[in-house]
């Protein structure tokens, strides 16, 4: 029996997301968890004829932790979008204590679960998770994963596009670093099966994998972000580390772990300067059962984006390991 738990189920990655987790059979039963509208949510994905039994929780009498109460996944794409007169800073602190409420939730009730953060910023929120269940003296690196899935994702349908593949999920596009911005790096060199990539359009490429959610943003004329993409890419990840923990074997997506935690890791964290860092990762039974290294075939072009990475990575995880242990007073 597999309890998957989604937190952050009413808002606009979790309904889709909780959707493609109730058509999954290898969900049994399937948890919403969400401040506002989560019975209704519920509700309605329960007439789906599919094999998930489906139950919704609000915050009161202790809602969360019967959501999250031995659970075996929890997925999480809580947070607030940015509002009218919000700085980033503010933005930060309201996701990153919606994060830290949810782990010391977690850690409580669930502290074997397997844990993927999707809650932007990752490349704070998962130092964050990080810090709360190593404070609580149940951290355990291969359960915690930050979902950069949809980089990935991208990375696929993009390079597809440019080298006239009908099947982009038949490529393996390695992306590595964090999950924002510049600390994105996909490595065109290492696609396979083997393709080219114009000189003229290496830029343009690397940049929209980058700031691809400027394109949806744009897209959407600023009132919504990337949801869909973003839930496909939640699912496509649990699915994968879901069907890992079953015993399928060779399954490998790269994630954003605390690399000195999983076998292999060590090096690449010595390699690279941080600790939090995305590279391949082979999963299975115990979740992160290995970190692939890919660096030693970069090219000069990967290189100076990897260098570019490294500096953006280091400030957002020193923010999230200093709010997890030091939280500042949250402004509403």
């Amino acid at each position: 029996m597999v309890k998957a738990v989604v937190a952050g189920a009413a808002g606009g990655i979790g309904q889709p997301l909780s959707l493609l987790l109730k058509l999954s059979p290898l969900v049994d039963e399937l948890v919403l968890y969400d401040v506002v509208n989560t019975p209704g949510v519920a509700a309605d994905l329960s007439h789906i004829s599919s094999n998930a039994k489906v139950a919704g929780y609000l915050p009161a009498d202790s809602g969360v932790k019967t959501a999250f109460k031995d659970a075996d996944v929890i997925v999480i794409p809580a947070g607030v979008p940015r509002k009218p007169g919000m700085t980033r800073d503010d933005l930060f602190n309201i996701n990153a204590g919606i994060v830290k409420g949810l782990i010391e939730a977690a850690a409580e009730v669930a502290p074997k679960a397997f844990i993927l953060v999707i809650s932007n910023p990752v490349n704070s929120t998962v130092p964050i998770t990080a810090e709360v269940l190593r404070n609580k003296k149940i951290f355990n690196a291969q359960r915690v994963f930050g979902v950069t899935t949809l980089d990935i994702v991208r990375a696929e349908t993009f390079v597809a596009e440019i080298a006239g593949k009908s099947t982009p999920q038949g490529l393996t596009v390695p992306v590595i670093g964090g999950h924002s911005g510049e600390t994105i790096v996909p490595l065109f060199s290492q696609v396979t099966p083997k393709v080219t990539i114009p000189d003229d359009k290496y830029d343009a490429l690397v940049h929209r994998v980058q700031f691809g959610g400027d394109e949806v943003v744009k897209a959407k004329d600023g009132l919504g972000s990337a949801t869909l993409s973003m839930a496909y890419a939640g699912y496509r990840f649990t699915e994968k580390l879901l069907k890992a923990i079953k015993g399928a074997k060779g399954l490998v997506e790269p994630s954003y772990v605390y690399l000195p935690g999983i076998p292999g890791g060590k090096e690449i964290a010595e390699k690279v300067g941080v600790d939090f860092f995305s590279v391949p990762i082979e999963l299975g039974p115990n979740g992160a059962e290995k970190a692939v290294d890919v660096l030693g075939d970069l090219t000069a072009k990967e290189k100076t984006l990897l260098e570019a990475a490294i500096k953006g990575l280091k400030g957002n995880i020193e923010k999230g390991v200093t709010f997890a242990n030091q939280p500042p007073q949250q402004k509403l």
